[in-house]
């Protein structure tokens, strides 16, 4: 009977109703980075392809492009050291910098937006690239580093191809960020 308040539990909080475009939506729940986060319609994760990421990554969810329209992608983890809520600025303008070379090497970005932010009522910040692909097309990487406890930093990391910041995808990977809460593990 504990186990089966327990598991409702768990649901619940997975898929509780919070204010936003994304309430209701199903959840992916990366206790790794020490954060949850909604899927929207139309993105895809997989639990499986999480297995696949490479050690900077701990989930993933995706969307594909409808014909001309931008391709999407949304990345969490845990973050490397532990960020002093001081330190978010610095650290995510620095790890957007890093990402963005990782995903688009030796292509031009350029900071277009840095602001402080909460995450699950914790300090956070997220900074947003402008970068220029070798395909001739814009890309948008958006960063944000929460210090989930004392111990423990995490980031989300959304990518999105194609598109200007106005555009609904870019719109979409702030809704994502928008709807993301810590999540406490267990003992």
């Amino acid at each position: 009977m504990l186990a089966l308040a327990l598991t409702g539990g768990a649901v619940w909080w997975a898929n509780r109703g919070e204010d936003g475009p994304l309430a209701g939506r199903p959840r992916v729940t990366d206790a790794e980075a020490g954060l949850s986060y909604a899927v929207p319609e139309g993105w895809r994760h997989d639990t499986a392809k999480d297995e696949d990421l490479i050690d900077a990554f701990s989930s993933q969810m995706t969307k594909k492009a409808e014909a001309d329209g931008p391709s999407s992608a949304f990345m969490t983890g845990p973050a490397g050291r532990p960020v002093a809520p001081a330190d978010l600025k610095t650290a995510t303008e620095t790890a957007a910098r890093s990402n963005a070379e990782f995903f688009f090497p030796d292509q031009p970005a350029t900071l277009q937006e840095s602001r402080p932010a909460t995450v699950g009522g914790r300090p956070a910040h997220t900074a947003v690239l402008r970068v220029a692909t070798s395909a001739g097309d814009t890309a948008y990487l958006e960063l944000t580093v929460v210090t989930v406890d004392s111990a423990h930093t995490g980031f989300l990391l959304g990518l999105t191809t194609g598109g200007a910041p106005e555009d609904s995808a870019l719109r979409e990977l702030d809704e994502i960020t928008a709807s993301a809460d810590i999540v406490i593990a267990a003992g």
